[in-house]
């Protein structure tokens, strides 16, 4: 087998990973919001699942994409990888600066002062909005990477 079919595989495999772990937190979060006794504990999950499988694996989507270029015949400057590299700047940008904290503030506002208080409410409702950012972007760039169309 060769390297590049080797690293295509833990490439597909890790985003499936980090795709499917960010699928997951819109089920959890729905779930949460009809038990709320529950809301905290699925709010922390979701933290562990961003923080533990999806973040990494979207960083080593970005190392095993690279390697997958070197070993290849796909040039940096292929109109549908430029264009997946510039949505998955934004992707990385929304996760670290807006979903990540946001998804802190929200946690610590449930603790502090419950389900029904303005701050929390205020961060859910930023969570959600950049959750679906986030949903369309990757869709995209996972569009991008299986059709690989001739955008220009």
């Amino acid at each position: 087998m060769s390297a590049y079919a080797i690293l295509k595989f833990v490439h597909v495999l890790l985003a499936i990973t980090a795709v499917g772990a960010n699928i997951t937190y819109g089920v959890w979060l729905a779930r949460a919001a009809r038990e709320r006794a529950h809301l905290e504990h699925v709010l922390r999950g979701v933290q562990v699942l961003d923080d533990r499988l999806a973040t990494p694996a979207y960083a080593l989507l970005f190392v095993t994409g690279a390697a997958l270029v070197y070993v290849g015949e796909t040039r940096w400057t292929t109109p549908w990888l430029l264009t997946a590299l510039v949505l998955y700047a934004a992707v990385v940008v929304l996760g670290l600066v807006g979903y990540t904290p946001t998804l802190r503030r929200q946690i610590g506002a449930l603790r502090t002062a419950g389900p029904d208080a303005p701050a929390y409410l205020e961060a859910a409702r930023r969570a959600r909005r950049i959750g679906l950012a986030v949903a369309v972007l990757v869709t995209v760039i996972v569009f991008l990477m299986v059709a690989k169309p001739a955008l220009w």
